[in-house]
C-alpha cells in the first residue's frame, strides 16, 4: 500500500523537493523521472531554490519526461521539451544533454518507443518518478483502458485531455491529437514513485487510484502494484479517500528514521 500523506500545495513541494534533493545528495548520477503539467512546477522551483541554497551539484543528474506530443516542433512553448527546458533543465541547472523527452518527430516515430525505453535502460533506470494523475485517472498520456504492462508507445489522446489541455494552446483544434508516452509498465520499473494531486477535481481519481480496484479504466491505480508509492496529496484531492483519518494518524506516528 502507498504512504499518503495530506499536506497543502505547497507544503507537499517543499516534501518532495526535499526528498529529490538529499537523494541527489547521496547519488550524484541519481536519474529523475520528471512530468510535465501543472502539479509538479512548484516541486522543480522548490528543488532549484534547494540547489541553490544548498550548492547541490546535479551535473551528473539525468531526467527523463513522461511523454510528449507526436508531430509538435520541439521549439514551439507547448511542447513538453520547452516545458521541461523551462521549469527543469533551466531552472534547477541541469546539463541539457542530460535530459530526455521522447523524439516527436514524425520520421522516426515507429522506433520512437523502443529508442526511449532503451536510454532509460542504459541510464540504469529511473531512481524517482514524478507523476500527476489527470482527472480520468491518466498518468503519463496513459488514458482509460491502457494495458498495466505497456511499454513506451504512442497514444491517441481522449476528448477530455484534449479539452483539459486546450488552455495552453490557442484553441483546442491546436491540441496534438496523439503523443509519446511512457507505459505504465514502464512507470512501473522506477524505483520510487511520488503521486501528487491537488483540488478537489483529482478527488475521484484519487480515491479509486489508492484505494479502488487495480484495474485499465483507472490506468493511475496501477501504483498499487508497485512497492514504494507515496502519494502526497492536499485536502480537497484526498477528501474522497475512506481511509483518510488512518492516512493522518500513520503519518502522525512515523518512525523519525521512516524517510518517505
Amino acid at each position: 500500500m502507498a504512504e499518503i500523506i495530506i499536506k497543502s500545495e505547497q507544503e507537499a513541494a517543499e516534501m518532495a523537493a526535499r526528498t529529490i534533493v538529499d537523494a541527489i545528495k547521496a547519488n550524484p548520477e541519481f536519474v529523475l523521472g520528471v512530468a510535465t503539467g501543472s502539479t509538479p512546477i512548484k516541486v522543480y522551483a522548490e528543488i532549484a531554490k534547494l540547489v541553490k541554497a544548498e550548492n547541490v551539484d546535479v551535473s551528473k543528474v539525468k531526467a527523463f519526461a513522461l511523454d510528449e506530443y507526436v508531430g509538435i516542433s520541439k521549439d514551439h512553448p507547448e511542447s513538453y521539451y520547452q516545458v521541461i527546458k523551462v521549469n527543469v533543465t533551466d531552472q534547477i541547472g541541469l546539463r541539457p544533454e542530460n535530459v530526455n523527452t521522447p523524439s516527436p518527430d514524425i520520421k522516426t516515430v515507429a522506433t520512437a518507443g523502443a529508442d526511449y525505453e532503451a536510454k532509460i535502460k542504459a541510464a540504469g533506470g529511473v531512481d524517482l518518478q514524478i507523476l500527476g494523475i489527470g482527472r480520468d485517472g491518466h498518468v503519463g498520456f496513459n488514458e482509460p483502458g491502457s494495458s498495466l504492462a505497456s511499454s513506451t508507445r504512442i497514444k491517441t489522446l481522449t476528448q477530455e485531455t484534449l479539452e483539459d489541455n486546450a488552455r495552453f494552446f490557442d484553441s483546442i483544434d491546436d491540441v496534438p491529437k496523439h503523443c509519446i508516452t511512457q507505459g505504465i509498465g514502464t512507470i512501473l520499473r522506477a524505483k520510487h514513485l511520488l503521486l501528487l494531486a491537488f483540488g478537489e477535481s483529482k478527488a475521484e481519481a484519487i480515491a479509486g487510484a489508492l484505494e479502488g480496484a487495480v484495474t485499465s479504466s483507472l490506468p493511475g491505480s496501477a501504483v498499487q502494484l508497485h512497492p514504494h508509492v507515496t502519494a502526497i496529496v492536499d485536502p480537497a484531492a484526498g477528501s474522497k479517500l475512506k481511509n483518510l483519518e488512518y492516512y493522518k494518524w500513520v503519518y502522525e506516528n512515523k518512525p523519525s528514521w521512516d524517510a518517505i
